[in-house]
């Protein structure tokens, strides 16, 4: 996982048919989210695409490092050319040739083989029939002058947080920056997924690439693409028998409208064992808006009206929303446990293997029932 995103930002350009007008145009960029780096601070231009492109620097010593590869990759094929050629190599033979035409053995040696002989074999070179040009590199030279440290090197403040660590200066062993101004994102290394097959159909659940990026489940019938995502957004200081409210956010997977219904759990409901607190969820049914790839880097979009209300909704964005549900711990001690009920539509949108028919053209929905349980952390005295 990396912690940087895409941002979506409006310039102002010029008009080429009209220098004097200018119009506005989406530009793209990097920025973390953890500190608030952006790649506008090391000077990486904007770009009109949101995924790759991204400008990278250029080490000043790239043609020397690459006639150096070159060179090691022509002695290595020529090592190995020199040992295939040993293996090939013609044995002695010992044995007299008295006494090979006693027993009339000599005029079976002198035949001929099948295919190839060795001495034929042991003329291999590295590319057969052409001539190998031989790459010749220039030794490093060693300099008996070093530049010089500014005058002002040993007097000058040091601000410690526009220099580099030494960790820092290591995971780019390239350019080894000093100052954090210098930093660039570095390519990281992905995880390739197994391929994965249910224990019970033998259906491929997922299927490695060659690319690890372009990883996608080839069944889309997994539990997350579709289940309303359920995360604590904030808490309060949690007391014994004081109610508290909480802050939660719903998120919806799919790209159409989902409708959320939240209800406490019953009495004597065998999934509600864990609960050490009394909920209470909003009485009204929630709307989550589908989700929509454009629209998280578009923060121009416009919203739409969904007439929320305030007491129960603390804020909404793309397919996101936040809601406020009341927690009582009816424990003096230990973690705090809710539990509720999560009510959804869901519609199976994968293709199916039959044809439908003319006459059931729409997609049945189904009404799924989730049980949640949230840990909310230790109950303060």
């Amino acid at each position: 996982m990396h912690t940087l995103s895409t941002r979506a930002t409006s310039i102002s350009t010029q008009l080429p048919d009209d220098p004097a007008k200018t119009t506005m145009k989406k530009a793209y960029y990097l920025a973390c989210g953890f500190c608030r780096w952006t790649s506008r601070d090391v000077g990486m231009a904007d770009k009109s695409v949101a995924s790759g492109g991204w400008q990278e620097p250029e080490n000043p010593h790239t043609q020397r490092m690459n006639k150096l590869i070159e060179y090691y990759q022509q002695l290595a094929q020529k090592e190995k050319v020199e040992r295939d050629r040993k293996k090939l190599a013609r044995r002695r033979n010992y044995m007299p040739l008295a006494f090979s035409d006693k027993y009339g053995l000599g005029t079976r040696l002198q035949r001929p083989r099948a295919g190839a002989s060795i001495s034929t074999l042991a003329g291999l070179s590295l590319k057969e029939g052409e001539d190998q040009k031989e790459i010749k590199i220039e030794p490093a030279q060693a300099v008996d002058e070093v530049e010089p440290l500014p005058e002002d090197y040993y007097t000058r403040p040091v601000n410690l947080t526009e220099v580099t660590t030494l960790q820092q200066r290591l995971l780019q062993p390239d350019f080894q920056p000093i100052c954090a101004s210098q930093l660039y994102p570095r390519h990281k290394h992905l995880l390739i997924k197994r391929s994965l097959r249910c224990r019970k159909c033998e259906h491929n659940l997922s299927k490695p690439e060659f690319n690890p990026t372009s990883i996608k489940f080839k069944i889309q019938l997994v539990a997350v693409n579709y289940i309303p995502e359920v995360r604590i957004m904030s808490i309060p200081n949690l007391r014994y028998m004081k109610e508290s409210q909480v802050l939660l956010t719903l998120t919806n997977p799919v790209e159409n409208l989902t409708h959320v219904t939240l209800f406490e759990c019953e009495e004597g409901d065998p999934d509600d064992i864990n609960s050490t607190a009394k909920v209470v969820v909003p009485p009204k049914e929630l709307i989550l808006a589908g989700k929509d790839a454009a629209a998280e880097y578009d923060e121009l979009a416009e919203p739409q009206d969904f007439q929320d209300d305030p007491d129960i909704i603390a804020f909404r964005k793309a397919n996101k929303v936040g809601i406020f549900i009341k927690v009582t711990p009816q424990r003096e001690e230990g973690e705090v446990t809710v539990s509720f009920k999560m009510k959804h539509d869901f519609k199976n949108l994968a293709a199916p293997i039959r044809p439908i028919e003319e006459s059931d053209q729409s997609t049945e929905v189904i009404w799924l029932t989730q049980h949640v349980e949230l840990s909310l952390g230790p109950l303060l005295p």
